[in-house]
């Protein structure tokens, strides 16, 4: 009920108050709300406004320490993977500068992530050719589900950096998911593990009235 507020608060006005802090919202008068994506959609979808900086939405946190971290890559596949943070951020990493967009209503434009391509990871593990769906596993059993090709596509990365530095602490450090063409709360947080799975198994917000999908040009937001 929250986010429904949030999200009506955002299409009747210009500046909302978001977990203790003020910020401009832009709508669509603001130039980068028309450009185009490479892929020929609008930049920022229907139903968002432009917020001047990324901010974090609550959750459960998880443990911060890079020392104690661990992220499982398991299920259907032939290899499965138990990486420490250092063993994870020595395996390739993407720079990627994309857009935010979550389901209460605001976007934010140009956020600098590094981390590594679940793509690559899935390519570690050997995922099998049953893997529809995965799951991403976070902190206090916390769930998102993925098609398995929103979680493969180029930009989807587990990411431990945001904007050249480590993850601060209200953003799930030290390692969160990263979704970009989806809404943020299938972006989980303090992630613990990536199952590759042959059947959906909706997750923590789905299974609370949120759409399955979560496509913003779509508006996919609730059931």
């Amino acid at each position: 009920m929250e986010r429904r507020r949030f999200l009506a608060a955002a299409a009747a006005g210009t500046v909302l108050s978001v977990l203790g802090g003020t910020w401009a919202l832009a709508g669509e008068n603001d130039p980068r709300a028309k450009q185009l994506r490479p892929d020929g959609r609008v930049r920022l979808p229907p139903g968002q406004r432009i917020l001047d900086a990324l901010k974090p939405m609550g959750g459960d946190p998880g443990d911060p320490s890079p020392a104690a971290f661990r992220l499982r890559v398991h299920g259907e596949v032939d290899q499965p993977l138990d990486l420490d943070f250092a063993q994870l951020t020595a395996q390739p990493a993407v720079d990627l500068t994309c857009d935010v967009h979550c389901v209460t209503g605001w976007s934010a434009l140009d956020v600098k992530w590094t981390g590594v391509s679940i793509a690559y990871l899935a390519q570690l593990a050997k995922a099998r050719a049953s893997a529809r769906f995965v799951i991403l596993e976070a902190a206090h059993g916390y769930t998102a589900n993925l098609r398995l090709a929103d979680a493969l596509a180029a930009g989807s990365l587990v990411v431990y950096k945001l904007a050249g530095a480590a993850l601060p602490r209200p953003h799930g450090p030290p390692v969160r998911a990263l979704i970009p063409d989806l809404y943020f709360w299938k972006s989980a947080k303090w992630l613990t593990g990536i199952r590759f799975t042959s059947r959906d198994a909706p997750g923590y917000w789905e299974t609370r009235g949120y759409h399955n999908h979560a496509d913003p040009w779509k508006e996919e937001r609730y059931g």
